[in-house]
């Protein structure tokens, strides 16, 4: 059997024989993500597009087509585009302006109008967007002006696309937290570190996002059935978590400070890497009880690490591994963090 790290000195033994130069080089390329909002005429594109960036940067107007050219805003290393109107009158070449934005994306927000109803050109315009192989969220906008006939209307629509909707009001952000921004994550999760960093209001559900997606990891790899094995690819992945949340809040992290955080944490995690060996050795469903200690300890974890950020990393030792202990009694990856489960109104 594997030897299992009993003392503090063997976990600080085996962070610092982890690549951290790799992890932080894997992280540093997560954030180069980049998000097209693209849509027909008039359906809220710059509206959305302003409200992502919380100030105005392509013209708002009720004339179709006010948006004449590709409009594009660095956000550090991602790039939202707010696409040329499909749909209008020899509106052909802009058409065409707004496909090749696509091809920039790591995601594709199609954004339609709720309130002008889905037109054949809608269809298609999915269907072209849909042929580039780019994951496709499709959002129904301006749901404040069809309240009775919005579940009608969106249930209508996933039905012919074959996708989900997410009914969202870019007028005034209803459903953009809560629904949307999670689930461009889950087409693309490295846009959790990207949207985290340069889009602070967005920040902890962005976090939030990475801590689910690796309490998930830890959980399929700590039900490995060797006892003590799984143990370095959970440290390693604990590490990644840690080193992602850090990104998400601009927090630049040295190898040797993040070594140092991970192992105040790892101070209370280690007596859970004895538990999840012990599970394994159990009769029947050992395998299980693993696998929810090591997600459950690892959501412990990811929630620390935000706490730390969100405090202006003011927290002693101490704090820390009193507050991993708290969580961890609380029973760890079954708590989803606030706006995980797309909680909006339909």
């Amino acid at each position: 059997m594997p030897k299992i790290p009993t003392v503090m000195q063997e976990i600080r033994s085996l962070l610092k024989s982890l690549d951290w130069e790799a992890m932080r080089d894997e992280i540093s390329r997560e954030a180069e993500a980049r998000v097209v909002i693209i849509g027909p005429v008039n359906s809220g594109k710059s509206t959305l597009f302003n409200l992502l960036q919380g100030r105005e940067v392509s013209r708002v107007s009720a004339l179709p087509g006010t948006t004449r050219e590709l409009v594009t805003e660095e956000l550090g290393p991602i790039t939202l585009i707010d696409t040329p109107g499909f749909g209008e009158v020899s509106g052909v070449e802009r058409a065409q302006i707004a496909l090749s934005g696509v091809e920039r994306a790591d995601v594709v927000v199609l954004l339609l109008d709720a309130a002008a109803g889905i037109r054949q050109a809608d269809f298609s315009l999915f269907q072209q967007v849909h042929l580039t192989g780019k994951p496709v969220i499709v959002a129904l906008n301006k749901i404040d002006l069809v309240k009775r006939d919005l579940a009608l209307i969106r249930d209508d629509l996933a039905h012919k696309l074959g996708v989900p909707v997410v009914p969202i009001c870019a007028r005034n952000g209803r459903n953009v937290a809560t629904m949307l921004m999670p689930r461009v994550v889950d087409a693309h999760p490295p846009l959790a570190v990207a949207l985290g960093r340069e889009l602070p209001a967005y920040r902890r559900q962005a976090a939030h996002r990475a801590i689910r997606n690796a309490a998930g990891t830890s959980a399929l790899v700590g039900a490995e059935p060797i006892p003590g094995g799984d143990i370095p690819f959970l440290i390693a992945n604990q590490v990644r978590l840690v080193l992602r949340i850090a990104a998400i809040y601009g927090e630049p992290m040295t190898a040797d400070h993040a070594r140092e955080l991970v192992a105040t944490i790892a101070t209370g995690v280690f007596l859970r890497y004895l538990a999840q060996a012990a599970a394994k050795a159990l009769p029947g469903p050992g395998w299980a009880i693993s696998g929810g200690i090591a997600g459950a300890g690892t959501w412990a974890i990811g929630q620390v690490a935000v706490e730390y950020f969100e405090s202006g990393k003011q927290l002693s030792p101490a704090q820390l591994q009193s507050l991993y202990r708290r969580l961890t009694r609380k029973g760890g990856a079954a708590l989803p963090g606030p706006g995980l489960e797309g909680r909006g109104d339909a």
